[in-house]
């Protein structure tokens, strides 16, 4: 045959080269999380503390 075609990566090959774990989308993220629920679980035990008392 006379035509060349450019053959298409495999799919599997795509998705493995795009592929992230699932820890590296979470690790950038941790600075700004564990400071956000730290800050609201203070919140939330002091409003315990102050509806008990």
């Amino acid at each position: 045959m006379a035509h060349d075609h450019h053959l298409a990566p495999n799919q599997a090959d795509v998705e493995a080269a795009e592929a992230q774990d699932a820890v590296e989308k979470v690790v950038p993220v941790i600075p700004v999380v564990i400071p956000a629920v730290g800050a609201a679980m203070i919140f939330l035990l002091a409003f315990i503390a102050v509806t008990m008392a």
